[in-house]
């Protein structure tokens, strides 16, 4: 279930705060998500970077799909060595 924006920023700075690159990723992640539904494509890619580049920096497998989904957005080129 979504979390509201505000409750959103708040753990997103609570997770900076704490280095917690697995959540930090989950929760830009999950700001991609909300900006999609509301048709804000700019601030979906830039949350969507921001998850992707945590996922990398923390080994996470979701990397890949949000490398993906960048692709999709022509924000990035899907990266063969993420797929294996």
């Amino acid at each position: 279930m979504p979390i509201g924006r505000a409750e959103l920023n708040a753990a997103l700075l609570a997770a900076h705060d704490a280095g917690d690159t697995k959540e930090l990723s989950r929760l830009y992640s999950e700001a991609a998500s909300q900006s999609e539904r509301e048709h804000d494509i700019e601030a979906a890619c830039f949350f969507l970077t921001q998850a992707y580049v945590f996922a990398l920096e923390a080994g996470l497998p979701t990397a890949r799909e949000m490398n993906l989904r960048l692709a999709q957005y022509g924000r990035d080129v899907a990266q063969m060595d993420l797929m294996s």
